[in-house]
């Protein structure tokens, strides 16, 4: 049963993620409905994953007890990237290459030589890079609870989990491939700069420089207690 904590937890991300995808919607009012419901829940996904990503380096570069209290929200925010992922994964299947699977990674069928050739190799790297980190997201978000930690033990667990960081970066590749470059085809017409692409670039750069700076504060760290702990022997 689902004790009063994570089910506010739960509310208030899901409350989040109602809002932002409205937003997100609304941003790209010109759009088609396709591919308006597509780019919301995919960028919705970046950014659930985003902010699960920063709070652990956040509270690392600071005592203030907030960070602390939204450690937990990590779950969260990681279950409900997934199934933004999951519904983002469906509105192309249907949408876009209309469940032929073939076209998932890059190839049309030619009506002329009756089979099916390869022509766009960039959105079958992108789409193979978005559907591992679709696979690798599952298994992170069935395993973030506390009966999976009991049955896999802590450490392997742990380990586990610690692919969050594959995660991101896969995330970020697939996300990037769609922002810069799999409209530059000088078959087709090349449409409008997507508002979006200097919000990844800042996004993805405030997460790597949390990353970092959390990194090196807690390797000064050990070095500090070093000396101490040899001199005590």
């Amino acid at each position: 049963m689902t004790n009063r904590p994570t089910l506010q937890r739960h509310t208030l991300i899901f409350t989040l993620c109602f809002v932002a995808t409205y937003a997100l919607l609304f941003s790209r009012a010109e759009w088609s409905a396709m591919h308006r419901f597509n780019r919301a829940l995919g960028d919705l996904s970046l950014v659930l994953v985003a902010l699960a990503m920063v709070i652990g380096p956040l509270t690392r570069l600071s005592s203030a007890r907030v960070f602390r209290k939204m450690l937990p929200y990590r779950r969260e925010l990681g279950i409900y990237a997934v199934i933004a992922a999951i519904i983002h994964t469906v509105i192309i299947l249907i949408g876009w290459v209309q469940l032929d699977f073939a076209r998932l990674f890059g190839f049309e069928f030619h009506p002329q030589l009756q089979e099916y050739v390869m022509v766009q190799q960039g959105f079958a790297l992108g789409n193979l890079i978005g559907i591992a980190a679709l696979l690798y997201g599952i298994v992170l978000a069935v395993t973030s609870n506390d009966f999976s930690q009991k049955r896999l033990g802590t450490s392997v667990w742990k380990y586990i989990q610690q692919g969050a960081y594959v995660l991101w970066w896969l995330v970020v590749l697939h996300t990037a491939y769609f922002l810069f470059f799999h409209f530059l085809d000088f078959h087709r017409q090349t449409p409008e700069p997507n508002w979006a692409q200097w919000p990844f670039i800042i996004l993805v750069g405030v997460v790597l420089l949390l990353q970092t700076a959390a990194t090196l504060v807690t390797w000064r760290s050990q070095r500090q207690r070093r000396p101490s702990s040899v001199g005590a022997e």
